[in-house]
């Protein structure tokens, strides 16, 4: 059996460019992937099987074809009759948040699948068969830091910061559907950039110089408190609970802050679940 993670993700910066001709939207972004993961495990079978062993698991039938999805791709791009029983185990990722969920788990599929099968796709063909299934999938083939650039499968790895830790805050907001495309849809040519903070970061991070709060930076932010109500009563919570800094994670609604280490994460987070909220301690990976 082979059991990998399917890790949740940041984005330390997202810029939009502009509108391309396509629809899409032209990025910059350094992703980052997070301790906080799925777990997915793959096993040697006649056909193409999908299991969930999962406490309180929504809409079980979307993780079923997420995962079939990228497993039937990968079977007819390669011509291979192989089969697999694909089982999520675990779920340690909030759905629908900002943190790359719908994205992680069909990349894990494909990475999985590769290993079990013995292909041995490296990882720049197995990221061009991610970016078929959505625009955040090819990050996560590669996982760690990537600056992620095109509509946002256009991915070079980047080196690792020294280990981050960040506390995780889940607003209660109901999943908004086709959130990712609505918010998108509210940007204007105001709220457009020239790619600069990240080319500052990606600078900051080839001298491996330490992630700071300054350094963040997400489009998002200029239009999300007023795309999901609640939540700028949220960061208010988070800022009153001892955070310095708290950013959007990617399209949201989760929020995130930096702290200085695993002691002043675990005060912070126990600080916001003593006020009710859903927090999660995780660091960089």
């Amino acid at each position: 059996m082979l059991i990998l993670s399917a890790p949740a993700k940041v984005n330390l910066t997202l810029e939009v460019i502009g509108k391309r001709d396509d629809g899409y939207h032209e990025i910059a972004s350094v992703m980052q992937t997070i301790s906080l993961a799925d777990e997915l495990s793959f096993e040697q079978a006649s056909e193409i099987e999908f299991g969930c062993y999962a406490s309180k698991v929504e809409k079980e039938e979307l993780l079923e074809d997420a995962v079939l999805n990228a497993a039937n791709l990968l079977r007819q791009e390669t011509g291979c009759l192989q089969g697999a029983r694909i089982t999520i185990r675990k779920l340690g990722v909030p759905r629908a948040a900002g943190l790359g969920s719908s994205s992680s788990i069909p990349a894990t599929v494909i990475n999985g699948l590769n290993d079990l099968w013995g292909l041995k796709l490296r990882p720049e063909a197995l990221s061009r068969l991610a970016s078929r299934i959505g625009s955040d999938t090819p990050f996560f083939i590669y996982g760690g830091t990537a600056l992620a650039k095109g509509r946002g499968e256009d991915i070079t790895p980047l080196p690792s910061p020294p280990r981050i830790w960040l506390v995780l805050l889940m607003p209660a907001i109901e999943p908004v559907p086709g959130k990712t495309a609505k918010m998108y849809a509210r940007l204007n040519r105001s709220h457009f950039s020239d790619g600069a903070r990240t080319r500052r970061l990606v600078s900051e991070l080839d001298q491996g110089r330490v992630l700071r709060s300054d350094m963040l930076y997400n489009t998002f932010e200029k239009v999300a408190f007023d795309f999901f109500g609640p939540l700028g009563e949220y960061r208010k919570e988070f800022l009153q609970a001892g955070a310095s800094s708290v950013h959007l994670a990617g399209a949201g609604p989760a929020l995130f802050a930096l702290v200085p280490d695993e002691a002043s994460g675990e005060a912070l987070t126990h600080r916001l679940r003593n006020r009710a909220q859903e927090a999660y301690l995780v660091h960089t990976v």
